[in-house]
């Protein structure tokens, strides 16, 4: 960009000087959009200027379209100037970036450890200055590089690190869909648009002028090349109109007729740059040797440079904008580009993954020899964490191949790594393809098990589950126990998501138990307790007891058994295992698979009193759904934060919430969260006291006619079911809800639902009864249900109080107002205390704690601070940057009055 398109730039000038003078406070990115040659690069490097000049360090790479399914190329370009700071890195964290750019051999990167990796490994430089990462055309960087630079770009608030990436418009990145601030780069005025055609193409008459003026509609790079090429051509304004084509194709034109001007050896030159990814200088110059037939010398690139197509700079080859490469690729027929493609594999003997990437796309016809090895490599590809191009070379091998059914297998193979990335649209496209080839009977049951797994369990219709059952059958009966499993646990996702009747839920388990496998197997206890909670819920309680799963250290199946815990309704027992699950993946780098656990353990520490972390939980389960896009599970994390609210007495918020929560799942026809609405709706009236509305609400869960009908999750429902019939004057209409709940206690031990009856049957029984049950159940051991034992207490105090037994009412009632109190169920505390005051009792009014004045993460980060873990651990486990995690120190340890992490555990405590 020249200096007069800069000076007619001053809004876009002033907001990165905002954000790079912003940097030494904390950092973030920036998104810069706008269309091809409107001047987003020239913006970009005018952030670069302004940032060495404030002493700042740069980090520069430019995406490119053949780039974009090379593994981490994007980062590898970034980093390489810096690689040494990886040193610094925890052990996993720069074994699993070092992986990731292939410098050394590992396992296969998860993508949020090597991300966690950039962000620790870039903050760690800030501290010596602040780092501005600057990135062309970051659409085109591999998906990998761009979700890594996302994730950091959203946690770089206090660390002197910011990411200004500039993307076309029309263009989708994950990038661009982070949530940045961003701005668009428009056109110039005609003012400024006169002034830069009179600086560079002085000569032109007034009419020609004006004509390249309406052409260029103020694009600057329009305005710089459109002139020459005007002129090149010999057309002027009096030969008529010019054809109507898009500004782009206007351009890649003009550079296309420089191309075609070029001598041979020099355009040989220029196709091989064009296709070569990796802009290495000898490598392009070998390259196009092979191409051309004999030894090519650097002066081959003189007449591009001359033409200002190319740039060489070092040992690097590059391109003076994004469509020179197109045009030069448009230009070329295609038969000059395989033979370029072709000229490079012969060259690339010691990048052998490089090699058949080129090979394959020298080719055209079938070819089974090619095919192998593309399907070979993409195993590369996965260990060099890029699924993309594992897709990419799947697919491509399915082209070379001659075989149907083998065809069909790689083009399914690819649909399972579409699936991992959650791209719906290249799953769909890449089935339909392997539908028109002859799959075998097994990969005809994969392929429905791949159009399955989209749905995530929803809608849950009989004559599909059905189906799924029947697919499971004949997996077995061929010997994929693997794939039977995973058709069976999707079916009963079926039946969880949205009820499908007895029969459906009859058949998986059915299916499941006649499968030849260990009945510990924890996808055989999911499939079983997640398809039938209640009627296989004794038998997968007696397995689960009988397991030993300290023994257990993967993440994956430890999700599963807590995920069976929770379905057969047993808290304690899935907080357990759910939380050790978290902690690996967590560890691992899995985050779309920790925010399912997440989402579970919301809902398990909520009936288990431990509010706090429900908070928690909710908030980081919240935002790594949608980090991870993924719709239910934000839905369904969002459904359990609107239960905590209506537990807290925010009614409003609570009921707000729910609308929004009922919206999203009655589309889907989701009982399951229709029932978690209903809760919530029930909770917020109970707590404000409106009891009749209350018992309303909650009715609608023990109806089986009613779309919120859900009976397992109707378990986490009966204890406020009765309060609310109890203080609703409801106590003979509830009573058959609560008989048919006792006979279906007879047929699973669901600790949830049995701790829920003791309360149900105390609270509504006749006075005459109702104190030996409230004894009965205070005498259970309710060590790990404090929320069933305060209210327990709460309303036994209150039914002694009645009866003025005053002095007999304290006791269960203090109880109860010190648990809720510590729970930080400020609503029924104060009800406790309202309750001891009309005992005769004085109370103090308990004051507001400090620590409520923690945000969700604050808490977190203090509660880890308390229990030892380093600024450098907790930045691990909560996928933060030590210096963030310090930041935020800094302002708790003042909120809190405190000065050590010894005093932050005893004030946590004190809460």
């Amino acid at each position: 960009m020249v200096d007069t398109e800069l000076a007619s730039r001053d809004a876009e000038l002033r907001n990165l000087k905002d954000h790079v003078a912003r940097l030494t406070g904390g950092g973030g990115g920036l998104v810069v959009r706008g269309d091809p040659g409107i001047g987003k690069s020239s913006l970009l490097w005018a952030a670069i200027d302004l940032s060495e000049a404030a002493g700042y360090r740069t980090l520069q790479a430019s995406g490119f379209e053949s780039e974009a399914r090379i593994p981490f190329a994007g980062l590898d370009q970034l980093l390489r100037p810096v690689l040494f700071a990886a040193e610094q890195l925890p052990t996993a964290q720069r074994k699993a970036l070092l992986s990731a750019l292939g410098v050394e051999d590992g396992p296969p990167p998860e993508l949020f450890k090597v991300a966690l990796a950039v962000l620790n490994m870039l903050a760690e430089l800030a501290m010596a200055a602040p780092v501005v990462v600057a990135v062309d055309d970051i659409h085109w960087f591999d998906q990998s590089t761009q979700e890594a630079l996302a994730f950091v770009a959203r946690r770089a608030e206090r660390d002197a690190v910011l990411i200004v990436g500039t993307i076309r418009n029309g263009h989708t990145s994950p990038f661009g869909a982070a949530g940045l601030p961003e701005f668009e780069v428009l056109a110039l005025d005609g003012a400024a648009s006169r002034r830069l055609v009179a600086t560079r193409a002085p000569g032109l008459s007034p009419v020609d002028r004006d004509r390249i003026l309406l052409e260029a509609r103020g694009n600057p790079l329009a305005l710089v090349e459109l002139p020459e090429a005007w002129q090149a051509s010999g057309v002027t304004s009096e030969h008529g109109p010019l054809p109507s084509m898009p500004l782009t194709a206007r351009l890649e034109r003009a550079f296309a007729g420089r191309v075609a001007d070029l001598p041979g050896l020099a355009r040989d030159a220029a196709l091989i740059a064009a296709v070569d990814y990796g802009n290495d200088l000898s490598e392009v110059l070998a390259a196009a040797s092979v191409l051309a037939g004999w030894t090519v010398t650097l002066d081959v690139f003189a007449a591009a440079i001359e033409a200002r197509l190319l740039t060489v700079s070092g040992t690097h080859v590059g391109f003076r904008h994004p469509l020179v490469r197109s045009a030069i690729l448009q230009e070329e027929p295609l038969t000059r580009r395989l033979a370029a493609n072709a000229a490079l594999a012969e060259v690339l003997t010691d990048d052998p993954y490089r090699r058949t990437m080129h090979r394959a796309q020298s080719i055209l016809g079938p070819d089974d020899e090619m095919a192998d090895e593309l399907e070979a490599s993409h195993t590369i590809s996965l260990k060099r964490g890029s699924v993309t191009s594992a897709i990419w070379a799947l697919e491509r091998s399915a082209q070379l191949t001659t075989d149907s059914a083998k065809k069909g297998r790689r083009l399914l193979l690819a649909g399972e790594h579409a699936f991992g990335l959650g791209r719906t649209d290249t799953l769909d496209r890449l089935l339909t393809a392997a539908a028109r080839t002859e799959l075998s009977e097994l990969d005809r049951v994969r392929m429905e098990w791949l159009r399955e797994i989209f749905s995530d369990g929803v809608p849950g219709d009989t004559p599909r589950v059905l189906e799924l059952c029947a697919m499971a059958d004949r997996s077995a009966a061929t010997g994929d126990v693997d794939l039977a499993l995973n058709l069976l646990l999707g079916a009963a996702l079926r039946c969880w998501w949205a009820d499908t009747g007895p029969e459906a839920r009859a058949r998986v388990a059915a299916v499941t138990e006649a499968l030849p496998v260990p009945t510990t197997d924890p996808r055989y206890l999911a499939a079983l307790s997640v398809a039938e909670p209640v009627l296989r819920g004794a038998a997968v309680h007696d397995l689960l007891s009988g397991m030993s799963p300290e023994g257990v250290f993967d993440a994956e199946a430890l999700r599963l058994l807590g995920m069976a815990a929770h379905a057969i309704g047993d808290p304690p027992r899935a907080i357990d295992l759910l939380s050790r699950s978290a902690q690996l993946l967590r560890e691992e780098g899995r985050l779309g698979l920790l925010s399912h656990v997440l989402t579970i353990q919301i809902n398990n520490h909520l009936w288990m009193g431990d509010w706090g972390r429900a908070l928690m939980v909710s908030e980081e389960g919240h935002r790594i759904a949608g980090d991870t896009g993924q719709p239910l599970w934000t839905t369904g994390s969002m459904s359990q934060d609107t239960i905590r609210r209506g537990l807290l007495g925010e009614t409003e918020r609570a009921l707000k919430m729910a609308a929004e929560v009922e919206a999203a799942a009655g589309r889907d026809r989701l009982n399951d969260l229709l029932c978690c609405v209903q809760l919530a709706r029930g909770l917020a009236w109970l707590a404000s006291g409106e009891y009749e509305l209350s018992y309303q609400a909650l009715r609608r869960l023990y109806d089986p006619a009613d779309p919120a009908y859900h009976l397992r999750e109707s378990f986490d429902g009966v204890m406020f079911f009765a309060a609310a019939a109890a203080h609703s004057g409801h106590r003979e209409d509830a009573a058959p809800v609560i008989a048919e709940l006792e006979r279906v206690a007879r047929i699973t031990p669901a600790p949830l639902l049995h701790v829920h009856l003791l309360f149900a049957h105390a609270v509504l029984a006749a006075d005459e009864d109702a104190e030996e049950l409230y004894e009965a159940a205070l005498g259970h051991d309710l060590s790990r249900w404090p929320l069933v034992r305060a209210k327990t207490e709460l309303e036994y105090g209150e039914w002694l109080r009645r009866r003025r037994r005053l002095a007999e009412s304290r006791t269960p009632l203090r109880s109860a107002q010190n648990t809720f109190d510590l729970m930080g169920a400020t609503t029924w505390a104060d009800r406790a205390r309202a309750e001891l005051r009309a005992s005769g009792e004085r109370v103090v009014e308990r004051r507001a704690s400090t620590v409520d004045e923690l945000s969700p993460q604050q808490l977190e980060i203090a509660r880890l601070a308390a229990e030892g873990l380093s600024n450098k651990e907790i930045g691990e486990r909560l996928y933060l940057s030590p210096r963030t995690v310090g930041s935020h120190l800094y302002r708790i340890f003042p909120k809190l009055n405190v000065t050590t992490r010894a005093q932050l555990a005893a004030r946590l405590e004190e809460r």
